[in-house]
């Protein structure tokens, strides 16, 4: 019993301890993580911890509060860490490469813990990713299963992502030209597994004639469609870094993909507020600065967009409806103030319009940028 407590107070000090890295989980850094890899040397979340289950060879994992510690365990804990093997396995990252953290979907989160330390494609020797080689890490060709734009069908469709060309194309039929020939300066990806209902969905968006066009995506390998995220990722920093060459990568390696800042379903009303409030989805471009909207999750193309000011440009959101205004449902409402006009919503409940207002105000405090 006494080793037990001690040892256990030993492990508490280690995550405890100033500069080590451990106060945090080594692989999304949800803070104070209460398991560890006794075989790495490292601490986790308990997220986490339940992919370095599935991978015994590699990882074996124990509980700091619940399991018994053995001192010699306890000991190979206090010469490793998480800073120890963040040097080790993550020496190479590219820059462009997506780290998941806390509240990223699962695949992302398992694909980054597989790449580094079941097929250690960030160590030092290691020849699978060199730093700044976003250009032929940004070139990739392969199937994808594609929702129709009409149809809730999701059919297999041939991809061909170009970071030399600039392009990212897709085929309905090999006998004919692309389908569509997309432009990497106006591509984003993002994972959305809850709305597109797949643990491997991927939403890519782009710009055509003004809207946004969505394309959903998933594959069946959780290695596959990750790779294709972050090939996306390499083309568009490849992008960034020849149209910007004197920015600083640090400025860059945000804009490369965004995810949006918040989505979800609210009514909207007209111009004149007494046209009739329509249900429609949601989705906050914080970095675009636009709320774009559309009759469904998983449309192909936005209805339309309230552009997103700033404080100083006489923008605002405001709690509440105009006088004499009521939701056809819903009673939560919050109004966006431009300099143009009035844009009235109501939202399902009083916990969505919080969300909402901090979500439009984190935005308008922000400055506009050329």
């Amino acid at each position: 019993m006494v080793d037990r407590e001690r040892n256990k107070a030993l492990l508490l000090e280690l995550l405890r301890a100033a500069g080590a890295g451990n106060s945090q989980c080594a692989d999304c850094g949800t803070p104070d993580p209460e398991w560890a890899s006794y075989k790495l040397g490292i601490f986790i979340c308990l997220n986490c911890s339940g992919i370095h289950r599935n991978l015994p060879e590699i990882s074996r994992v124990k509980s700091i509060h619940l399991d018994f510690w053995e001192n010699d365990v306890v000991e190979f804990m206090k010469t490793h860490g998480n800073l120890c093997a963040k040097a080790k396995y993550e020496a190479k990252v590219p820059l462009f490469y997506y780290i998941p953290r806390s509240k990223d979907c699962l695949v992302l989160k398992e694909q980054w813990i597989r790449a580094k330390y079941e097929r250690e494609e960030f160590v030092a020797t290691s020849v699978c990713h060199e730093r700044g080689s976003s250009a032929s890490a940004g070139s990739r060709e392969g199937f994808l299963w594609k929702r129709g734009r009409d149809s809730r069908q999701f059919l297999k469709r041939r991809f061909v992502l170009s970071a030399r060309e600039g392009v990212l194309k897709y085929y309905t039929k090999e006998s004919k030209g692309p389908k569509a020939v997309i432009s990497i300066k106006d591509l984003n990806a993002m994972f959305q597994t809850e709305k597109i209902r797949n643990p491997h969905g991927l939403q890519i968006t782009y710009s055509k004639e003004g809207q946004t066009r969505n394309l959903f995506v998933y594959h069946e390998s959780g290695k596959e469609i990750v790779d294709w995220f972050n090939a996306i990722r390499a083309a568009r920093f490849h992008y960034l870094r020849t149209t910007f060459p004197t920015a600083p990568e640090a400025e860059l390696i945000p804009k490369i993909t965004r995810n949006y800042f918040k989505e979800g379903y609210m009514e909207k009303t007209g111009p004149k507020h007494k046209e009739a409030f329509k249900k429609r989805w949601f989705s906050l471009d914080s970095q675009e600065r636009n709320l774009l909207y559309f009759k469904d999750p998983l449309d192909a193309f936005e209805l339309g967009r309230v552009f997103i000011g700033s404080k100083e440009q006489g923008y605002e959101v405001q709690a509440g409806l105009p006088r004499g205004v009521r939701g056809k449902r819903w009673n939560a409402g919050l109004t966006i103030v431009t300099p143009h006009r009035k844009f009235v919503f109501v939202c399902e409940n009083e916990r969505e319009q919080k969300e909402w207002t901090a979500a439009l105000n984190e935005v308008i405090s922000q400055p506009v940028t050329a």
